[in-house]
């Protein structure tokens, strides 16, 4: 792996000169070493010597979810007996995806993270705590770790949940930044004002954000983030996006307007519904090659995710491209009403609304064969002038009004946790079960 943290404050040119030459070791090493990649090559009469330039990709059909789902084990690239750790995807859109890493990919993974944590102004002085699981096959709570430990940060393994724990931990080793999920940031913030504990004049002072949205794509903070933000302005909040498959992480520096691309360790292409490249500041579906991956590599896979890509030079001294937050994931467009939704905007107007606790949305086929949602809400209120302001709400955001049921706390509390998941689940989608 040929680490070049560097290379984000090199010109454009420097970068995909740099991008290039990587792309074209890629190619060898998939055309060597990968079933899949192999077959496709010889199937669609690619001469991977002629592809010299990031614009020459166009000519390599994409690779989707589906082709992981498949031929998972057709895309591992070395004898089984160099896999040292194995995990899976998510599942989110899909059945879950087994993904095998080796030594030289764990390693990777340390440096990915390492450079993700100084992006948002990690050092060696920091403590780091942990407020996300290491086990049940998730590949990002090992990447924390291990990127912590390869900044030299005093790392604290507290795990996902139990505020009591959590904040025992702060007192005790003193952490001063945290790896969390958002939203359990408000359940640290109501435990501390129960009991009486300072937040604000604690020693954390820093919070790298992962698995709901924080800002906006315009890079406004979202409902969920301005609240985080006004009870606990000392707590700077930086958003980070990532995922199995990319083995890679994108994320803000100190002027939250992006995550800053790692050009060193991914190749990304924002495509239209036609996989054409779509220009800077139109949303388009992150699909990325992996650079130095040795078990599992990917060329041209098709997240599913929804962003816009930003090249002009950041204020923070950086050249490298950014992408905005997700605008949503493509399997989980909503046609609602001639109205096109994605399951985030819904939830910022959600954590907006008070007396709403917690909530799921669910989305299914009407009779008619449309799509039709519903928001079932975990609250005390569940007056008639309730709903009605619920969905004036909705009418004046996304003009359309989804149907609401009211549930109890606890009861939705148990949905947003399904028995396999390893995190906070608030959309469902019905139209294909």
């Amino acid at each position: 792996m040929i680490k070049n943290r560097e290379l984000h404050y090199q010109s454009l040119s420097d970068i995909k000169a740099f991008e290039q030459q990587r792309l074209k070791e890629t190619l060898e090493y998939l055309a060597t070493h990968s079933a899949f990649y192999k077959r496709m090559f010889a199937q669609h009469g690619i001469d991977i010597s002629a592809i010299n330039t990031l614009e020459n990709l166009q000519s390599i059909p994409t690779t989707t979810k589906q082709d992981l789902q498949n031929y998972n084990n057709d895309f591992l690239c070395v004898d089984p007996l160099e896999v040292i750790d194995y995990v899976t995807t998510s599942g989110t859109l899909g059945e879950p995806v087994t993904f095998a890493l080796t030594e030289g990919d764990l390693q990777r993974l340390a440096y990915n993270e390492a450079s993700s944590f100084t992006m948002a102004g990690c050092t060696r002085e920091d403590v780091m705590q942990l407020m996300t699981t290491i086990d049940r096959r998730f590949m990002a709570g090992l990447a924390y770790f291990l990127g912590a430990r390869e900044l030299g940060c005093g790392v604290v393994r507290v795990g996902n949940g139990i505020p009591e724990l959590q904040w025992d931990t702060v007192r005790r080793v003193k952490s001063t930044a945290c790896m969390v999920v958002p939203s359990f940031l408000t359940k640290m913030i109501e435990f501390a004002e129960k009991n009486g504990i300072d937040y604000n004049h604690s020693n954390l002072k820093r919070a790298v954000c992962i698995g709901e949205a924080l800002r906006t794509p315009e890079g406004e903070l979202t409902t969920l983030g301005k609240k985080i933000n006004e009870k606990w302005p000392e707590l700077e909040l930086f958003s980070t996006y990532a995922s199995t498959e990319m083995q890679t992480s994108f994320t803000e520096c100190s002027m939250h307007q992006g995550g800053h691309i790692p050009s060193d360790l991914i190749i990304v292409e924002l495509l239209d519904e036609n996989n054409q490249p779509v220009p800077d500041g139109t949303p388009g579906e992150v699909t990325i090659t992996t650079i130095g991956v040795e078990a599992m590599p990917l060329l041209r896979f098709k997240t599913g995710d929804i962003c816009i890509r930003m090249s002009e030079p950041c204020k923070c001294g950086r050249n490298s491209p950014r992408l905005s937050s997700v605008i949503g994931r493509k399997g989980q467009m909503i046609k609602f009403k001639g109205t096109t939704i994605y399951p985030p905007i819904l939830f910022d107007i959600l954590d907006n609304i008070p007396d709403v606790e917690n909530y799921i949305v669910e989305v299914f086929t009407n009779s008619l064969g449309t799509d039709q949602i519903q928001i079932r809400i975990g609250s005390n209120n569940h007056s008639e002038a309730f709903v009605k302001k619920i969905k004036d709400i909705f009418r004046s955001r996304v003009r359309v009004a989804p149907d609401i049921k009211f549930e109890s706390v606890e009861l939705i509390a148990r949905l947003q946790m399904p028995p396999m998941s390893r995190k906070v689940v608030k959309f469902f989608d019905l139209r294909h079960v």
